[in-house]
């Protein structure tokens, strides 16, 4: 009774989830983009294993592993169960290099994101997931169905074969795309650290004429106020790398701690028990097979989780919230568009903490006064409300 409540508990979160995620993108008009047609061919996907294999394999499992559904039937079972899974797989695997390139070329790329690429790459992705299933109904390799026994099959080949293109070419793809997007975002995170507060120094007072200028300090500063520009044109970039990095690596840690046991031991099974049938104990073979089902499961929560306007509707599907649902993204978008314009800069606060300190070391000395001249860079680069009239440069005289 508890294992059944489980495995129904997690066919009908499967459902909902992937539902929420079709209904969210098909008639919320914000997120009808076409980067979010893959994540509803994700959906479809991991919908079609919930609702077309889960409840075949629940019923086998709690009757102690038996088919009861017929001959012809587990071929049609085995062909959905492969071809949905693989697709789920393959599409992860298309999404990782739809990120990678909108990482990488943010210029050329979302001018060909359009509909008709990304219906020719989820086109593509259905028919080699059929590439996959077909081979045992045309004869390639026959299913193992005798004796109540519904097993897809074992011939050494094929095993390789389809192993390969469902999960071990795909892994590889995404793991690479995510170290490619991860080193672009630690190389983004190194241009954007800033030198924080000049140090000061013994040496950083030189004498000359009867005038003392604190030259480091000050041009220190004044560099400060040059990469101030150039921060702000490029911590979108930043933040959008550091975000694609994330995201990714949970898409892909999640993927490979579900489906690498149940394709490592579907690899060695043949192997290990020859070509007619299983010697694997079921209930680690059940245990793997579950798990990588559970892929489908998390998938939705975890775009959710990092897409603001995919919770928000989720929200409002939840109460039953159905009207203005584009209305409350879009105030939900200016309202973070604001807070974004109001937050001051990191750099702001230390080029303005910078700019006091050389102030209070002058203060503190005699014979101190602030004359009116302009900076090294030309900028007013003393970023205080009392000294925004009038670039300034400090001295000291006699």
């Amino acid at each position: 009774v508890v294992i059944g409540s489980i495995l129904t508990l997690i066919t009908l979160l499967t459902i909902a989830g992937n539902c929420l995620v079709v209904i969210s993108v098909c008639f919320v008009k914000k997120l009808r983009q076409p980067s979010n047609y893959l994540i509803v061919s994700l959906a479809l996907a991991d919908l079609s294993v919930a609702v077309a294999v889960m409840p075949f394999v629940s019923v086998t499992d709690l009757i102690g592993g038996k088919w009861i559904f017929g001959h012809f039937f587990c071929n049609v079972f085995i062909a959905m169960d492969v071809m949905c899974c693989t697709a789920s797989i393959m599409t992860l695997c298309v999404i990782s290099i739809d990120r990678y390139l909108g990482i990488t070329r943010p210029l050329t790329y979302p001018v060909r994101q359009n509909g008709k690429c990304m219906a020719k790459m989820i086109l593509s992705v259905w028919l080699l997931s059929a590439s996959i299933t077909l081979p045992p109904l045309f004869g390639w390799a026959q299913n193992v169905n005798d004796d109540k026994v519904c097993l897809i099959s074992q011939d050494f080949g094929y095993t390789i074969y389809s192993t390969a293109v469902a999960f071990y070419i795909p892994m590889s793809v995404m793991l690479f795309m995510y170290y490619q997007i991860y080193k672009a975002a630690r190389k983004s995170a190194a241009k954007h650290k800033f030198p924080g507060f000049p140090r000061v120094e013994p040496d950083s007072v030189i004498a000359l004429n009867g005038i003392v200028k604190l030259q480091k300090e000050v041009e220190e500063c004044a560099n400060l106020s040059r990469l101030l520009k150039h921060e702000r044109k490029n911590i979108s970039i930043f933040k959008r790398e550091q975000k694609a990095a994330t995201t990714l690596g949970i898409i892909v840690g999640a993927f490979t701690v579900c489906w690498l046991p149940f394709f490592l031991l579907s690899t060695a099974r043949p192997f290990i028990c020859g070509t007619s049938c299983s010697c694997i104990p079921l209930w680690v073979e059940r245990t793997f097979l579950w798990l990588g089902y559970a892929n489908s499961l998390i998938n939705p929560f975890i775009y959710a989780f990092f897409n603001r306007d995919l919770r928000t509707t989720y929200r409002s599907l939840l109460q039953c919230q159905y009207r203005n649902i584009n209305r409350k993204l879009s105030a939900a978008g200016m309202h973070e568009a604001l807070k974004l314009a109001e937050r001051p800069e990191r750099a702001e606060f230390v080029l303005r903490a910078c700019t006091r300190r050389v102030l209070l070391r002058l203060g503190k000395r005699p014979q101190v006064s602030v004359w009116m001249l302009q900076s090294p860079d030309h900028h007013n680069w003393l970023a205080d409300k009392t000294l925004t009239t009038v670039e300034k440069k400090v001295m000291i005289h006699d």
